[in-house]
């Protein structure tokens, strides 16, 4: 090869090297930017605050003094993402395994379609669609519920409007399904043919190859959406205010009205705030922010312990 080729295929890996660390520290500033700017602000509310920034069941940042807590909006929001991913990831992971396992190609391929499709659907569009459609809907699962499950006091139902965090669970479950499934169908269908083909040479059934290989393999990939998705339910917005009924109490009852989110707070209570509630909100986005990061940091935690994720790289 001639020499001013070779030097310049060596330029063209070095504006490449220098451009992606370029992107990476800048996404790196960015992010520090953008948690001090957090911080700052919500140390001012936090100094000024009456109330227990924890614990309090009360916000009236407007209030001279102000008065307010994260306690009802951080475990609204806890519980309502649990409920989703428990909800979405099993169903999620069954999707893509017929998807990409079981289904006649051109059905595979239909579906596989509609599912990026939902994926791209706007977050009011499912909410307008919770708030006309599936509370009314719910009604009647949440009386039987009631009738088996209520002696829990988990599932009791006073027989309101179903505007609860259950709710909120499972319109986050549907919203981030799309997600996990669209992810975990790309990571199944990189599982290695010859570890399929071998199980099948030993007389295995199509499942025992799905568990043997394709779910070993695809294990770190499936907490790789899994975690996408957390973060698309952690930090919903608009859905989440369209259906739910926010109150700052914590009901025993996931089935009845109250509680909140982070996001849903912010969303409702900006327009409202003066100078201390809007830095009161930055506080709380700010508790979202850092929620956010310990969910990406343990799901980056998982994967690296697995020792199928440095295989899958091989």
């Amino acid at each position: 090869m001639p020499s001013h080729t070779k030097s310049t295929a060596r330029l063209g890996d070095r504006v490449f090297s220098n451009l992606s660390k370029g992107s990476g520290i800048a996404l790196l500033a960015i992010m520090a930017a953008i948690a001090v700017f957090l911080a700052i602000r919500a140390v001012v509310a936090i100094r000024a605050n009456e109330g227990n920034f924890l614990t309090t069941f009360a916000w009236d940042a407007n209030a001279d003094p102000p008065y307010f807590g994260i306690a009802v909006l951080l475990f609204g929001t806890v519980v309502s993402s649990v409920i989703a991913m428990v909800l979405a990831v099993p169903v999620a992971v069954g999707i893509a395994l017929f998807i990409s396992h079981y289904a006649p190609r051109r059905l595979a391929a239909g579906i596989g379609y509609v599912v990026d499709l939902l994926a791209a659907v706007p977050s009011i569009i499912y909410g307008l669609w919770g708030a006309l459609y599936l509370v009314p809907q719910l009604t009647g699962l949440y009386e039987w519920l009631d009738q088996f499950f209520g002696w829990t006091g988990v599932f009791a139902y006073d027989g309101t409007p179903a505007r609860s965090l259950m709710t909120v669970g499972i319109l986050l479950a549907i919203m981030i399904l799309p997600i996990i499934t669209s992810v975990t169908r790309e990571v199944f269908l990189q599982t290695p043919k010859a570890n399929q083909e071998a199980a099948l040479a030993l007389g295995a059934t199509r499942w025992e190859v799905v568990r043997m290989t394709v779910l070993p393999f695809g294990r770190s990939g499936v907490i790789s959406a899994s975690m996408l998705g957390l973060g698309r339910a952690l930090g919903e917005t608009m859905a989440v205010a369209t259906v739910l009924s926010p109150s700052f109490l914590i009901n025993a009852s996931l089935l009845e009205s109250g509680g909140g989110t982070f996001a849903q707070n912010i969303a409702s209570q900006f327009k409202e705030a003066g100078s201390m509630g809007r830095d009161a909100l930055i506080a709380s986005g700010l508790v979202l922010f850092l929620l956010t990061l310990l969910v990406n940091g343990a799901a980056r935690l998982i994967i690296a312990r697995r020792k199928e994720y440095s295989g899958a790289n091989a």
